[in-house]
């Protein structure tokens, strides 16, 4: 009887090999040694064997060798886990490391003023966090015409400290004369050089490259919807603050000035 030159002949090699699985040999996992009988949970490593330990106490290392071990009487290869990465600390919309949850407090004396209604969305978007964890409340002023005798009426002293946010703070401008004419070593005059605080939003944000140009003399909200054909500014407002998810979507000028005035109203007096 001849046999075929290929002794494999007949068996089907598309028939997978049988692989034993694997499995992290987390601490605590009880697994049982196939050769020794011997079962414990999992405490250690030590010199690249994994120590057991049974429920007398009793302890022995084992190599890691494939298919030495049962768990739950199934043949696994145990393999010590991979240190994971440390977790990152989670962070606000403002970059900073977000405070673990508190208790309410009590506002502080002290406050930061903003131009509008549009500012003070806009950082609660991204600071309100911070704010909250530092129990700062933000107002709107709904303009600066009267800034220096709102300072005044305010009376910022040692505990009672005043920020205030100023849109277009640009030297030879209105505002750039009623912030100078403010004389009070516990108030800071902060702001950006944007004409609307719309502007300090990233045009990227809108798929632009630039914000238009509306001439001078013409509303500015209005003139950029209707440069854009977006609309009631209302409208576009809510928009434009849905595209804004954190700093960097926001031009640094503002953004130093917030922080800026958040670290000056929340500085302790001796």
């Amino acid at each position: 009887m001849r046999y075929s030159d290929d002794v494999l002949d007949g068996f089907d090699r598309r028939k997978p090999r049988r692989v034993t699985p694997e499995c992290d040999a987390e601490l605590g996992l009880v697994v049982e040694d196939a050769g020794s009988g011997f079962c414990g949970a999992v405490v250690g490593f030590e010199y690249g064997a994994v120590t057991l330990e049974d429920r007398q106490g009793r302890r022995r290392h084992f190599p890691l060798d494939p298919a030495a071990f049962l768990l739950d009487g199934t043949p696994v290869t145990l393999r010590r886990p991979q240190a994971s990465a440390p977790a990152q600390p989670k962070r606000t919309a403002s970059g900073s490391v977000a405070a673990a949850p508190a208790r309410a407090r009590v506002a502080r004396a002290g406050r930061i003023w903003v131009e509008g209604l549009h500012d003070a969305a806009l950082l609660e978007r991204v600071w309100g966090d911070d704010l909250r964890a530092e129990a700062v409340v933000v107002e709107p002023m709904h303009g600066v015409d009267d800034l220096p005798g709102a300072v005044r009426e305010f009376a910022p002293e040692p505990g009672r400290r005043l920020g205030v946010l100023v849109d277009h703070l640009v030297s030879g401008t209105k505002e750039a004369r009623l912030a100078q004419a403010v004389d009070n070593p516990y108030a800071l005059i902060a702001g950006h050089p944007y004409v609307d605080v719309w502007q300090a939003v990233k045009p990227s944000r809108l798929g632009m490259e630039e914000w238009p140009v509306v001439p001078y003399g013409h509303p500015w909200k209005e003139g950029i919807c209707a440069a854009l054909g977006v609309g009631e500014p209302a409208a576009f407002w809510r928009r434009l603050l849905s595209r804004v998810d954190s700093y960097h979507d926001l031009e640094t000028p503002l953004v130093n000035a917030v922080e800026r005035l958040i670290d000056f109203v929340t500085t302790p007096d001796e």
